[in-house]
């Protein structure tokens, strides 16, 4: 048996930030040195940030983070270390691992199996590797890929095994949503127990525009157990003594050379390399570890609605929030998101009244802002949309009053709350979530105006429940409960629901899963039981609301598909899906 001391540094790395993110992986090897870790992991594109996107046509960009893996190496004196970053040559550009020990460079990986669905686009950029290191370090055979390698079956972790790696370091940029995390272990899991191999899974974690990366790192044992596990939503260090044994299954399977050969192709080869290695001097620090408390599907949700806010306002260097707080269930949770991610003192809320607005609504949206602690000002638009409708009644003469009219109001609304941004450097927080930005229900350079849109892909019946779960957190009716009983509506007219407009949410978010989500046709969503005229009419609205959906601000992907880089539909579109 060998041991072997590894640490994985689960790291929240900013995209374009070279020097502060080289800082970061600095600070990490020197933290896993001082615990005496043989070998310390750091994310996919760890240098870069992930996902980098059109920086990698920048020939500048790609050579300023190859510098930066140079700054990195002097601090590996008595420590190897796995660094994603973005390699070069010849051929184009790779998403790549650096393999540093003792101030060098030994090795490079790259990527083979790059992704290319759904929020991934690693076509557009990278060229896949074409060889399978094995590396030696103290006696321990190590294979090294990254991410979407490990979810081949037949793929790099399973060509290493077979060559006599006993340990596999993944290095991931995995972005969440809802049961992705569990998802990820069971493959996992499964991937060690076939090979017969410890893996090392080592994920990012921050929010990158939409995307959220949820960490969750975790080293699986060869029989599949999970031995440790990082946090979820924050950056953590992980760091265990490994006992590898002589062989592996995979190490007993290598002498088959057929089945090795039918998994590598003529023109790709599996090398060997030796990582010189002194081990440090003197007994190693004990280590202690807590397992992490389990999370609730619902607290996941809400720390990744957290996590993306709070990155995206402050990596983008506002000075604060502001948010039209208007006593309704969506800005309440917006809100309340808002503080817990940014600290109450950089919220800030307007209540911004009509003559439909309730007296209810009024006291139910400062009863909020005074359990959050925020300061929220009144400013009344009637005075403006009389103005509006003096203006326009000319040109309106002989028209009835409609649909544009209450549009009115919103957009009068948003540019109040731009104002406010434009004073005072504050991002605007939008607050329609996934139902009414799937149908449409929402109010072009309105109610979407805005910089950041916390809750776009949160169905109504999950906010719901995620207010009714930060309530139960809090101990007390932190959102009031009012504000959860009452039925929905705009109020951009005398007795306006939204079920006047809309199905349900009961009704309507079932079938905005089956045909966003999940793309079933007409036929397989009538045929789970679901009325044919209220799916006939949902489809409808989805379809011709893609020009909106187009022009709202990004927010936090929560979903497996999400409108934005999940889903892309043109705008011109003729095809009728019912």
């Amino acid at each position: 048996m060998k041991n072997l001391r590894i640490a994985l540094a689960q790291i929240n790395p900013t995209v374009g930030d070279l020097p502060g993110n080289t800082r970061k992986i600095i600070s990490f090897i020197r933290k896993a040195g001082n615990k005496k870790a043989d070998i310390v992991a750091f994310p996919e594109l760890a240098v870069t940030g992930y996902p980098p996107e059109d920086l990698l046509l920048k020939r500048q960009f790609v050579r300023d983070n190859m510098d930066a893996v140079q700054r990195i190496r002097g601090a590996t004196e008595g420590i190897t270390a796995v660094v994603g970053f973005v390699d070069e040559d010849s051929g184009g550009i790779y998403n790549a691992a650096a393999v540093i020990s003792g101030g060098r460079l030994v090795d490079t990986y790259h990527k083979k199996h790059l992704p290319n669905y759904g929020v991934f686009d690693e076509y557009r950029y990278f060229r896949a590797g074409r060889r399978y290191p094995v590396y030696n370090l103290c006696g321990v055979n190590i294979g090294v890929n990254i991410c979407e390698d490990i979810w081949h079956e037949k793929g790099p972790a399973m060509v290493q095994a077979l060559a006599g790696a006993q340990l596999i370091i993944n290095i991931n940029a995995s972005p969440y949503h809802m049961g992705k995390a569990m998802f990820r272990e069971r493959l996992v899991s499964s991937r060690a127990r076939e090979y017969g191999v410890t893996i090392a899974y080592i994920n990012t974690i921050g929010g990158q525009d939409e995307l959220v990366f949820d960490g969750g790192s975790f080293i699986a044992d060869p029989g599949g157990e999970i031995l440790l596990k990082g946090k979820y939503f924050s950056e953590d260090f992980i760091i265990a003594d490994i006992a590898i044994g002589r062989e592996t299954r995979g190490g007993r399977r290598r002498g088959g050379k057929k089945e090795l050969k039918s998994l590598v192709s003529a023109d790709e080869r599996i090398e060997k390399t030796d990582i010189p290695w002194s081990p440090a001097e003197g007994p190693k620090p004990g280590i202690a570890r807590k397992t992490p408390a389990p999370m609730t599907v619902n607290e996941k949700v809400y720390n990744a609605l957290m996590l993306g806010t709070r990155d995206y306002v402050n990596k983008n260097g506002f000075r604060g929030v502001v948010i039209g707080m208007s006593g309704g269930v969506d800005s309440a949770l917006v809100t309340t998101i808002a503080v817990d991610s940014l600290g109450r003192e950089n919220v800030h809320g307007l209540f911004m009244p009509s003559v439909y607005t309730s007296k209810e609504s009024r006291e139910d949206a400062y009863a909020h802002a005074g359990n959050l602690g925020i300061e929220i000002t009144t400013i009344p638009v009637d005075a403006i949309f009389r103005a509006y409708l003096d203006t326009l009644s000319e040109g309106f003469r002989g028209t009835e009053t409609d649909i544009t009219e209450e549009n009115l109001q919103a957009r009068i609304r948003g540019n109040i709350l731009m104002a406010f941004s434009n004073k005072f450097g504050w991002l605007v927080l939008t607050t329609g979530n996934k139902s009414e930005m799937s149908v449409g229900y929402a109010t072009l350079y309105g109610d979407m105006a805005g910089g950041f849109a916390v809750i776009k892909d949160v169905p109504k019946t999950l906010v719901y429940e995620l207010c009714r779960w930060r309530n139960e957190k809090e101990g007390r009716d932190l959102i009031p409960e009012r504000i959860l009983l009452k039925e929905p509506t705009a109020e951009l007219r005398p007795g306006q629901k939204d079920t006047d407009s809309l199905p349900p949410y009961h009704l309507l978010d079932p079938v905005l899963k089956a045909y966003v989500e999940e793309d079933r046709s007409f036929d397989e969503i009538i045929g789970s039981g679901c009325d044919v005229e209220c799916v006939r009419k949902v489809i409808k609205m989805v379809d011709r609301s893609e020009y909106k959906r187009r022009q709202a601000p990004p927010g936090v992907k929560i979903t497996p598909r999400a409108f934005g880089k999940d889903r892309r539909f043109p705008i011109t579109n003729r095809y009728k899906s019912c």
